[in-house]
């Protein structure tokens, strides 16, 4: 560092410990907030429910004072920066800080980057049609750091409170301050992640071939990790049914289909409108047990300890057992439907932006139902095949088998969801864990076809496929992988002044598909090579709700987890590298390859 930086450095640290004294000793030097006044500005007199407005914070600096632009020159610069707490139906969807000045200081060896004068921050937001009439307040926080020709002041914070006054629908609206907003050229109107094509369809008149095509992105949910429960739960819940009439096992796996849909829509939609990290509420201990103790119990009927049954009082109040069938298992359907619910990829996280901008729970549900119907699909399709299973002749011995195969199944989920909650460190052990247990299980001493040579050879080799899969699993996690550094600011400023590019992976414990990138991606021997030259920092946002993670998530826009972003040398994202959900080895590379050819 400069000598003319450390001094500058040096005296901003004492004026930040020394604030309040300070102010006696040096007057007007003592505080960047003393030389910046702040107004607030509306695009429009009021607003109408589901309308678009735009907002200005608008700084008048002190003659002779400067204060650091939102993208300052040098690190130990404090960037000027507007924080507004969350309004419900009330979404963001642009925030422009202006184009800062060049201006050379005295203490420092270049230009800094600084705004002078009047400096309007622009912001564009999206007002949910359920708003009712009234006056609300948006506060925030602005956040400003002011220098002179000789040095920088400590940072302050400022109050920022915008009033808006929502009218009746149909009332007449007037725009003012037309001066200031033709400054301002909205960067989109769908927040960041959005996607543009989607919003043009819905706009237009095909609803109907975009709703097809969230159907399709929900089918293809079917490939990320987090389906694997739903497969042996599906299995195990039709497997056991004793009917065998086509038509009413189709009707039973569309009602439990129909649960699932309910439950991931819900949890979308509540994503989307309240901005929360989707499928973050399963970041709760007890939630994940409560899964795995359900889990347990359907493998404990799958080994014939007891049959899943409705109490016989809800059973007469409904009118039979069908009826009760069919509640059981939408119900089941609720329950599975969270497995689904860390699943995201960067369709998924485009439709939550869409639907928050909307700011319509009406639209964000069918949205988010669509979606989940095309998650659902190949289960009603499994869950018809598993029901029908009874229908298979010559189905006595070996079906037992396969019950117990599917117990098995079912206990690992179990296993697996009961270490997430407490032992998350030790939750990829499970599934070798699992083989190794159901191989000896299964392969030699379950006894059903014992007195059938062929089945016996059969149960042999499988027990003999299980535990040297299992081996192979275990070797796998004692493979070295990427080794991270927990995340800090002053650990990318370093790697930023050192000419380095940062790879920073943002993760929950509960998150399944982070555990698969550890367990495949990571590990990989190209992926670390290609790695090596990264600063790799991770965040752990597996308690989203804390102060410091919601800050980071929100400086960084993430919607989900697992997300991995990438910053070059200069401290800038590169956006298209960005990785959302899992990705496999060669695909992760090709990501951030232009970072290691620059």
């Amino acid at each position: 560092m400069h000598l003319s930086r450390f001094i500058a450095v040096v005296l901003a640290a004492v004026f930040f410990v020394l604030e309040v004294p300070a102010q006696s000793s040096f007057g007007a030097f003592a505080s960047s907030a003393q030389h910046v006044s702040v107004e607030t500005k509306l695009s429009v007199d009021r607003v109408l429910p589901g309308s678009t407005f735009q907002a200005a914070v608008v700084m008048t600096i002190a003659d002779t004072w400067h204060i650091n632009s939102n993208t300052p020159t040098y690190d130990y610069l404090i960037a000027t920066s507007l924080d507004l707490k969350p309004v419900e139906g009330f979404i963001v969807t642009d925030l422009q800080y202006p184009k800062g000045k060049q201006y050379k200081f005295e203490f420092a060896d270049d230009p800094l980057d600084v705004y002078e004068g009047t400096a309007p921050i622009f912001i564009s937001l999206k007002l949910s049609d359920k708003v009712a009439p009234g006056t609300y307040t948006l506060d925030g926080n602005l956040v400003v750091q002011a220098c002179n020709d000789q040095v920088c002041l400590a940072p302050s914070t400022i109050p920022v409170r915008i009033d808006v006054d929502v009218a009746e629908s149909g009332a007449t609206i007037t725009v003012i301050h037309e001066e200031l907003f033709a400054q301002y050229s909205p960067a989109d109107t769908l927040p960041a992640g959005a996607d543009d094509s989607l919003a043009r369809a819905f706009e237009s008149e095909n609803a109907l071939v975009a709703f097809f095509a969230i159907f399709l992105v929900g089918l293809a949910l079917n490939l990320t990790p987090c389906v694997y429960p739903m497969m042996s739960v599906t299995v195990s819940l039709f497997g056991a049914q004793s009917d065998t009439k086509t038509l009413r096992v189709a009707l039973k796996a569309a009602t439990y289909v129909f649960g699932i849909a309910t439950m991931y829509s819900l949890l979308g939609v509540s994503a989307a409108l309240s901005g929360g990290l989707f499928g973050s509420w399963l970041q709760s201990s007890w939630v994940l047990a409560g899964i795995a103790a359900l889990l347990f119990g359907l493998a404990l009927s799958m080994f014939g300890l007891y049959q899943i049954q409705v109490p016989y009082w809800l059973t007469s109040k409904l009118g039979g057992t069908t009826g009760t069938g069919l509640i059981g298992l939408y119900l089941s359907g609720l329950v599975v439907g969270v497995f689904a619910a860390p699943c995201i990829g960067p369709p998924v996280i485009a439709l939550l932006a869409f639907v928050g901008a909307k700011g319509d729970p009406l639209f964000g549900f069918w949205v988010f139902f669509i979606l989940s119907l095309g998650l659902g699909f190949p289960y009603l399709i499994l869950g018809t095949f598993s029901g029908l299973l009874k229908k298979v002749p010559k189905s006595g011995v070996w079906l037992v088998w396969v019950e117990r195969l599917f117990g098995v199944v079912l206990v690992g989920a179990a296993l697996f969801y009961l270490s997430l909650a407490f032992l998350p460190k030790y939750s990829a052990h499970m599934v070798p864990i699992t083989l190794l247990i159901g191989g000896i299980y299964l392969g030699f001493l379950e006894p059903s076809g014992k007195d059938r040579p062929a089945i016996r050879r059969f149960k042999y080799t499988f027990g003999v496929v299980a535990l040297v899969v299992s081996a192979m699993g275990f070797n796998a996690l004692r493979e070295p992988g990427l080794t991270w550094e927990p995340y800090s600011e002053q650990r990318v400023m370093e790697a930023r002044a050192a000419g380095k590019p940062v790879m920073i992976d943002f993760y929950a414990d509960w998150c399944i598909p982070c555990l698969e990138l550890e367990r495949k991606t990571f590990t990989d021997a190209d992926v670390m090579a290609a790695a090596d030259g990264f600063v790799r920092l991770k965040v752990d946002l597996t308690h989203f709700d804390s102060p410091e993670a919601e800050r980071i998530r929100r400086e960084f826009n993430i919607a989900g987890v697992p997300t991995i972003v990438f910053l070059d040398p200069n401290g800038d994202e590169l956006k298209s590298a960005r990785v959302v959900g899992y990705i496999p080895p060669k695909e992760f590379i090709a990501r951030f390859q232009p970072l290691i050819d620059s």
